[in-house]
């Protein structure tokens, strides 16, 4: 078996991929705040744009007119928040694509250095079983009785 994991610069690859993925979620979902933000400091300008109590005419067409363009920059600013809505949708998608095929090659490497440390436990263990054989067999001449054999 190698000592090592031969997927390694794909898994590099698809990390650096997860990684790029997280930074444009997180761009879309900063998006996606600051529209929040536009349409909620748009809807407050709305409900506080009163009517004038008392006024002529004029003043009253006006403060209509305000409040049909703040109403209309209301619904312009809801439709840019679902479109950044959508922006976050695709972008978590394809981060979690990315997260998934990089976790695959993740379990693959977990898997692969499993093996390499149990091939090293395997190798240590003989070479302890030799050691101990060899020091049976001198302590066996030593003693004068056979030797012991495994």
């Amino acid at each position: 078996m190698s000592r090592t994991f031969r997927l390694a610069s794909l898994l590099r690859l698809r990390s650096a991929a997860e990684e790029r993925a997280a930074v444009e979620l997180a761009d879309a979902a900063r998006l996606r705040a600051r529209a929040e933000a536009r349409r909620h400091d748009t809807e407050v300008q709305l409900g506080s744009a009163a009517m004038p109590a008392h006024s002529d005419e004029l003043h009253f067409r006006a403060a209509v007119a305000a409040r049909v363009s703040l109403s209309g920059l209301l619904a312009e600013r809801t439709v840019e928040v679902r479109v950044a809505d959508d922006g976050v949708d695709q972008a978590h998608a394809v981060w979690a694509s990315a997260k998934a095929r990089a976790r695959a090659l993740e379990k693959l490497e977990e898997k692969h250095d499993a093996e390499v440390r149990a091939e090293d436990e395997r190798a240590e263990q003989l070479v302890l079983d030799e050691v101990a054989g060899q020091a049976a067999r001198r302590a066996a001449l030593r003693a004068g009785t056979p030797e012991v054999t495994r």
